[in-house]
């Protein structure tokens, strides 16, 4: 698993992951506040709306593209090393972002910040997983989660909350702040991981050419589509429920990321005890009765609030299982760059069902015309993940196999020695 440390026995990998998901909390915040300050962006910098909405798909596409570069970059780095440099990267385009006199140069700012978050949040949870050890895996990659969640209930709105009091740079010297605090207690308490440092770059760069992982990354791509669609246009989707209430929306949207960390701590208990793969089968499933029963939901706000609890649920339920499974088929020494092909992929998804959105609001001129699209999006994901079954279950028997040599050979060295 690691080179340089052996997973911490016992519940002492707990403290470790808390720490890193305090770091998912803020690039977490960063990623999702953006949205909630583009008016004021917008005026600050004399732009348009839509020209301020592209601060977010520039952090999207960018963060798509670099995730997987960087991890092969940074295949041979300690974890600790990686971690520290992400988040020293991500505050100085955070920085730039808050001094940054005109738009161009905020733009490129996100790229930065992007960079540096591509470089945390996979390696977080890939590094999360080895230090709690293969039984633990999936709750391990569930509390560094929680930082996203918790970003996206807490984080978001406490940023916007800031922007709006001080002004949008205001955020970007908080999201900054965070990530100065957080670096040095991952530099002094995190333990000096090493993931495959002796291993190849063509063993590393493996995900790439795996159709096994590529399985798993389709099913990711179709889950996160279809949990996106109504996630993004949620206020369209309950406009009659809300009375285009602001405020209501902001409820909604409170609600999804509470239920989300509570959805995603029970799925990570639950892959570690009946496997990651149903898991992700049964919460895609449910996501389809669930966006099906929003249809019937739009008019009423409580049932919106019923509706849209149980799609936070589910939706977060999907994303430690597939880190987990993306984990199980990876190679030694190429667990980060599985991880962080996964997070590109989801980011992707997140890309694609604004614009799959948009075209669908266009075409349909409702945005129920979205609902029906998502339950075929997750869906396909569901029958897709249930197809996988007998390949991930060889790779499970070969990885046991492995381990029962590797046991048998450490014994048998006992002995002689």
């Amino acid at each position: 698993m690691t080179d340089t440390a052996q997973a911490d026995h016992g519940e002492r990998w707990r403290p470790h992951a808390m720490v890193l998901a305090l770091g998912t909390f803020a690039v977490g915040t960063d990623a999702f506040v953006i949205a909630g300050l583009l008016p004021d962006i917008s005026r600050s910098l004399h732009v348009d709306i839509a020209a301020a909405g592209q601060l977010v798909s520039v952090f999207a596409i960018a963060y798509a593209l670099l995730s997987p570069v960087l991890a092969a970059l940074t295949g041979k780095w300690s974890r600790r090393r990686v971690l520290v440099t992400a988040l020293a990267v991500f505050a100085v385009g955070n920085v730039v972002t808050a001094l940054a006199p005109g738009y161009p140069l905020v733009l490129a700012s996100r790229v930065v910040a992007a960079a540096g978050a591509a470089m945390f949040t996979p390696n977080a949870g890939a590094t999360a997983a080895a230090i709690a050890g293969d039984e633990r895996r999936g709750r391990a990659i569930a509390i560094v989660t929680v930082g996203l969640t918790s970003s996206l209930a807490l984080g978001a709105p406490l940023g916007t909350a800031i922007g709006n009091a001080f002004g949008w740079r205001a955020t970007m010297w908080f999201v900054t702040a965070l990530a100065v605090v957080i670096a040095p207690v991952i530099a002094l308490r995190l333990p000096d991981i090493r993931l495959g440092s002796k291993v190849g770059l063509r063993q590393r760069l493996s995900p790439l050419t795996d159709r096994r992982v590529a399985s798993v990354l389709t099913v990711t791509l179709l889950a996160f589509v279809g949990i996106y669609l109504p996630y993004t246009y949620i206020s369209s989707v309950f406009a009659e429920a809300t009375g285009d209430d602001g405020g209501r929306v902001a409820l909604l949207l409170l609600v999804f990321g509470l239920a989300g960390t509570a959805g995603n701590l029970m799925a990570g208990r639950l892959a570690d005890r009946h496997g990651p793969r149903n898991v992700v089968i049964c919460a895609t499933l449910a996501l389809a009765a669930v966006f099906l029963a929003m249809l019937p939901s739009q008019k009423s706000f409580a049932a919106a609030v019923v509706v849209v609890a149980l799609s936070g649920v589910g939706s977060w339920s999907v994303t430690a299982p597939q880190q987990h499974r993306v984990m199980a088929l990876s190679q030694p020494g190429a667990e980060a760059l599985g991880v962080s092909l996964n997070a590109a992929v989801m980011y992707l998804a997140i890309s694609l069902s604004s614009v799959i959105g948009a075209i669908g609001l266009n075409s349909f001129g409702s945005a129920a015309s979205l609902l029906p699209i998502a339950v075929v999006c997750v869906l396909a994901a569901a029958l897709l993940t249930w197809l996988s079954a007998r390949p991930e279950r060889q790779a499970d028997e070969r990885a046991t196999g492995a381990a029962a040599d590797t046991t048998t050979g450490d014994v048998g060295a006992s002995a002689v020695k």
